[in-house]
């Protein structure tokens, strides 16, 4: 069960982003593990409890390891997260549910980093022939969750006779409805838990409606 965060999470996180070393991260091992992993696995455990009953949706919680083959030099992350998402080859080209913690604080809400273009034609013939189908739903969300969804837009928008779907054929990439909170004594106490649950709960209608177009 879910408990909070600590202080002591985010001198960690300060921690490894100036001190991104072996050596340092081997003798702060223990205050990565009781103070960032532990809360964040379990936090993901709580937060998933309402998908268990859903077909093809799964948890991830992330480690701090990097890739070097990847990130040289630096073998840690400084930030940790979740993600709830469909069972699929890689997670950029499909939406998810996630909840991050850096040294700046947290965020948490929907993401679609980088749709393929064929999800993203599927999506704009969709729209086309449901409009009111998209625009309500998009509406509904943001209402509920008091937040745009935005997204990248193409520098030259694809051509669209419906006015009011224009802007959303502009959409390219990073399509985003997120919260950022700074730390803060709400951090450090389990009714965090509460409010990620409950924007989770509103952002449900965008979530599905954009799986219907992952890779």
């Amino acid at each position: 069960m879910f408990t909070g965060f600590s202080p002591e999470t985010v001198d960690f996180l300060w921690g490894i982003r100036m001190n991104n070393n072996r050596d340092w991260f081997q003798s702060h091992k223990q205050q990565y593990v009781q103070t960032l992993y532990e809360p964040m696995k379990a936090l993901g455990k709580d937060l998933f409890q309402p998908f268990l009953a859903r077909s093809g949706d799964i948890l991830k919680v992330s480690r701090i390891y990097r890739d070097t083959r990847l990130h040289p030099p630096e073998p840690y992350k400084e930030s940790l997260w979740i993600c709830i998402r469909q069972d699929v080859e890689w997670w950029g080209e499909n939406p998810c549910l996630y909840f991050e913690i850096n040294p700046e604080g947290v965020d948490y809400g929907f993401f679609f980093w980088k749709p393929r273009t064929s999800s993203l034609e599927d999506f704009r013939r969709t729209i086309t022939d449901r409009p009111d189908e998209f625009l309500s739903m998009l509406a509904q969300v943001e209402q509920s969750t008091g937040q745009p969804v935005q997204a990248v837009c193409y520098r030259r928008p694809k051509p669209c006779d419906n006015p009011a779907l224009a802007p959303y054929f502009a959409w390219k990439e990073q399509i985003s409805c997120v919260r950022h909170e700074d730390f803060g004594p709400d951090t450090f106490d389990s009714a965090l838990e509460n409010r990620v649950a409950e924007f989770f709960r509103q952002l449900l209608p965008l979530y599905d409606y954009f799986t219907r177009f992952k890779a």
